[in-house]
């Protein structure tokens, strides 16, 4: 299953919703809604990962240029809906120490 997304504003923040699979063939899709949530200026961006089955090391990637991006536009970035393997990897990938993770997903 590729990648899909829905954004949902609850005020200041943007949630990112992502459902499907996080690899190389998420690229254009992960670009484009980091794109849209960014263009409504959000103080923070809510990665809900709570229907993404799949993450590998290109995903992690992935992860990594968003976090990378919002930090350039001064936009916090949060994690949400991490299994414990995920949460797991984003700790040794020290992913939580830039990305704050919340449990479970606010929706």
């Amino acid at each position: 299953m590729s990648l899909s997304h829905d954004i949902r504003r609850h005020g200041e923040r943007v949630d990112l919703v992502l459902t499907g699979r996080i690899d190389r063939d998420a690229t254009a899709t992960l670009d484009a809604a980091f794109a849209a949530a960014s263009a409504l200026s959000p103080a923070s961006i809510q990665l809900d990962f709570t229907d993404v089955d799949y993450i590998n090391s290109t995903g992690i990637a992935l992860i990594v240029s968003v976090l990378a991006r919002a930090r350039a536009q001064r936009i916090g970035v949060r994690a949400a809906g991490l299994t414990e393997h995920y949460r797991h990897i984003f700790e040794i990938t020290r992913l939580s120490d830039f990305i704050e993770i919340v449990q479970p997903a606010e929706r």
